[in-house]
C-alpha cells in the first residue's frame, strides 16, 4: 500500500490538539483538587487512595500517548533533527523550571525527574527507536512489564547493594525501584516509556494507513480543546502558578 502524504509539519492536527487539550484539562481539575488539599480547603489522600492516584496514572498515560502521536506525526512529516532539537531544548528548559519552582515550594520533596524530565528523555528513545514499526507495541508492552516483573521479583523489598543503587537518586530514574523516592511528581523510564511508544506505533499506524482521521476537523464544541492541545507546554507551566497564586490569595484573605 502507498504511504499517503501528510500535510508538512507547519500544519496541525486537530484530533490529536483535542485529545491532548483533554489531557490538560483533567490534569487542571486534579492539580486544582491537589492544591485544595495542600492549603487545607480539602483533605485528601492523594498519594495512597486509588481513587486519585488512578487518576494520576490515566492522565500520565494520555498525556504521554498524545506526546507519541505527536512524535509520529511529526516524523511522517519529515520533521528534521534541528526542528526536534528545538522543541526538544523549549522541554528541557521547562523541566529545569519546574525543579527549580518545585524546590521553592517543596524543598524537601522537590521535582527533580518530573513529567517534563521523562518526556525530554523518552523524546530522545522514541526518535531513535520509530523505525522499529509494528515492533514498537512489542516494545511498549515489554517497559510496562519490565517495570511489575522487577517489582514481584523484589517482593517483600530487597535490601541488596544493586537494589539500593537503582533506589538511588542517581539511577531511580529508570524506574526500576522497590520504593518511590520522596518527590512531588515522578515520572521514570519505566514504564512509561512503554506508553509513549505506544502513541508512536498508533501514531505510524494513523499516518500510513488511516491519516484521514486526524486530518479531520473537530466540531465547535470541541475547539477550545484544539486551541489549548496546540499551546500545552506554555499551559502546563502557567496552570499551576495560576492555580497556587490565587488560592494564596484567597488563604491570606481568610485570615
Amino acid at each position: 500500500m502507498t504511504r499517503k502524504q501528510l500535510p508538512t509539519f507547519s500544519n496541525r492536527f486537530e484530533a490529536v490538539d483535542a485529545l491532548r487539550g483533554l489531557a490538560m484539562v483533567w490534569m487542571t481539575v486534579f492539580h486544582f483538587c491537589f492544591d485544595l488539599n495542600h492549603f487545607g480547603f480539602w483533605s485528601q489522600d492523594f498519594y495512597r487512595d486509588i481513587f486519585w492516584t488512578g487518576q494520576r496514572t490515566l492522565i500520565l498515560s494520555l498525556f504521554l500517548f498524545c506526546a507519541g502521536l505527536g512524535q509520529a506525526i511529526a516524523l511522517a512529516q519529515g520533521q528534521s533533527w534541528s526542528r526536534f532539537g528545538r522543541r526538544w531544548a523549549q522541554i528541557a528548559a521547562c523541566a529545569l523550571l519546574v525543579s527549580a519552582g518545585s524546590w521553592l515550594m517543596y524543598p524537601q520533596s522537590f521535582i527533580y525527574f518530573g513529567v517534563l524530565h521523562g518526556i525530554a528523555l523518552m523524546l530522545v528513545v522514541v526518535r531513535l527507536t520509530a523505525h522499529w514499526g509494528a515492533w514498537l507495541w512489542v516494545a511498549g508492552a515489554l517497559a510496562i512489564a519490565i517495570k511489575f516483573i522487577y517489582a514481584y521479583a523484589n517482593e517483600p523489598p530487597a535490601t541488596s547493594h544493586f537494589v539500593e543503587i537503582l533506589n538511588a537518586p542517581l539511577l531511580n530514574w529508570l524506574g526500576l525501584v522497590t520504593r518511590n523516592p520522596v518527590t512531588e511528581d515522578y515520572v521514570p523510564l519505566l514504564p512509561w516509556l512503554g506508553v509513549m511508544w505506544w502513541g508512536v506505533a498508533a501514531g505510524g499506524w494513523l499516518t500510513s494507513q488511516r491519516p484521514l482521521l486526524l486530518t479531520r476537523p473537530m466540531p465547535a464544541p470541541l475547539k477550545p480543546l484544539v486551541g489549548l492541545g496546540r499551546w500545552s507546554l506554555i499551559y502546563y507551566m502557567l496552570h499551576q502558578p495560576v492555580l497556587i497564586g490565587a488560592l494564596m490569595a484567597v488563604s491570606w484573605a481568610m485570615k
